[in-house]
This record gives C-alpha cells, sequence and structure tokens, in this order.
C-alpha cells in the first residue's frame, strides 16, 4: 500500500479558487413586514424559543434551539398549514463553531409562503429525525449523515445513501480534500480486483473538473468514442455519429411506436407554445 500523505493543505493547492467564492449577505428585514409570516411567528410564541428571526427574499427564517426541531415544524405542519418540506441539509461550520447548520425549508401551498428554521449543533452532537412528519426527510437525512456525519437519532433507517458503508470520511466536510483522499483514489480498485492490482490498473481520477479528451483509459468523448488503448493524436480521430435511438424507430407487434429521429427535420420552437 502507498505511503499516506497529508491532504489537509489540498484546497489550498486547488487549481479551481471559484470554488470558495463567499455571495454576499441578502439584505433582512424584520417579519412585520409581512402580515401572514408575521402571525406564524407569534403562533410559535408558546411552542418554543425562537433565537433569531427575519425576513430573507420573503423567506421567514428562524433560528431555534436544536432540541425543539420537532416540536416547531410540528406546530408549522399541523397548525398552520405547511404541508411540504421543501428541503433538509446541513451547513459545515466546523472550523468557525465547531458545529453544523441543520436547515429546514417549509412551503405552505394554502398560504403560498415559505419558512425556513434553522438550528445549529456541536459536531458530536445529535438531532431529533423529522421522518414522521414529512417522508421526504428519510432520503435529506441519510444524505446529510452520508454527506457530514450528522447523526440522526429515531431515524428508521439512518445508513450512507450515496457512498458504500464501508467508505472513509464525508466528501461534503470542508476538510475533505477536493481530490479525495487515499482511501478514494484506490476504493473501487481494491474491491474490484484487489490491492494487488494497484501498480497494473494505477489511482482513480475523482475531479470532475478534470476531463482529457484524449485520455482513452477513462473517459467515453461523445462522437469521437475509440476502443480503449488506441494511440490518439489531436486532429486524427475517427468520428463516430451520434445516435439518438435505435435504427428505424421502435416497433411493437409490428407496429412503429416511435419513428427514427431526423435531426434535419427537428423543429425548434422560438418560443414556448
Amino acid at each position: 500500500m502507498r505511503k499516506y500523505t497529508n491532504k489537509k493543505d489540498v484546497q489550498n493547492k486547488s487549481f479551481y479558487s471559484d470554488r470558495f467564492f463567499v455571495k454576499p449577505p441578502v439584505p433582512r428585514k424584520e417579519s412585520i413586514w409581512d402580515d401572514v409570516l408575521f402571525a406564524d411567528e407569534k403562533s410559535l410564541k408558546d411552542v418554543a424559543e425562537i433565537i433569531e428571526s427575519y425576513l430573507e427574499l420573503d423567506h421567514l427564517i428562524l433560528h431555534i434551539n436544536a432540541q425543539d426541531n420537532v416540536k416547531v415544524i410540528s406546530h408549522l405542519k399541523n397548525s398552520q398549514s405547511y404541508d411540504m418540506m421543501m428541503e433538509l441539509t446541513a451547513v459545515d461550520y466546523l472550523a468557525k463553531k465547531e458545529g453544523f447548520e441543520i436547515v429546514y425549508e417549509l412551503l405552505s401551498m394554502k398560504k403560498r409562503k415559505r419558512i425556513r428554521v434553522k438550528t445549529f449543533i456541536n459536531q458530536k452532537d445529535t438531532i431529533q429525525s423529522v421522518e414522521p412528519l414529512f417522508r421526504m426527510a428519510d432520503w435529506s437525512e441519510r444524505e446529510m449523515f452520508d454527506m457530514y456525519g450528522v447523526k440522526v437519532i429515531n431515524h428508521p433507517n439512518l445508513q450512507r445513501i450515496l457512498l458504500p458503508n464501508d467508505w472513509s470520511g464525508h466528501p461534503l466536510l470542508k476538510t475533505y480534500p477536493l481530490h479525495g483522499d487515499e482511501a478514494a483514489s484506490w476504493y473501487e480498485v481494491d474491491k474490484i480486483f484487489g490491492k494487488e492490482a494497484r501498480d497494473a490498473i494505477g489511482p482513480e481520477l475523482r475531479d470532475s473538473a478534470c476531463v482529457d479528451r484524449y485520455d482513452t483509459d477513462r473517459f467515453a468523448r461523445l462522437g469521437h468514442e475509440v476502443s480503449k488503448g488506441t494511440p490518439i493524436s489531436q486532429g486524427n480521430e475517427p468520428d463516430t455519429p451520434i445516435r439518438y435511438q435505435e435504427e428505424g424507430g421502435v416497433q411493437l407487434f409490428g407496429k412503429k411506436l416511435v419513428t427514427p429521429f431526423d435531426e434535419i427535420e427537428t423543429v425548434h420552437l422560438k418560443k414556448r407554445k
């Protein structure tokens, strides 16, 4: 196995500095500017403590204590008609605050209003699942656990959803190397072929911004596909016609269901109907 190299400074060496762009703050207003949202906020007075509230882009933002997340969201759903949870995610503030901000985005179809509930937990703290209130929280909370390592208690099936269960680390943490760590570089090679094949295959390239169209080992080049290992030089590429569907269209029981696509005869609408 190759010698481990420290990756803590990998972000400082990144060629893609725009990934660290910090957007300017959005102007804030007091919630009293919106009668409906102000009334919704007041209805929470006897439910939980509101640490801070304000309006951003017509959204009501509510900061609450982490232990009140289920009570607040339950009240907004059952008493104030916020019947859809549009988003559930986390934000990594480990470097600045040693914890995570958890964000719930709620929508009321009846009122046509949105409320964003925010809370904060320390790195080793847990937070209650809201899956019994909104089924969409099932996958969102699993993704939050997978990508950030946030532990959600009382979740029906808290395990990784995008990465294998034996994956090392959480890729959306700001400390996670942009180019992946040692485990990421060799994960599929080790799993499929075994560690003894490392020298023959080489490490995986996991930087999605790095695509070499003349690399015949790892990338299929649309319109110019070649077999693996084919020697290719610029200006000497075979042309592979792009196919959109099966030759002759699609047929079922002798009937043509889809006619062949003809790029020349297609009509491009100048505006939507």
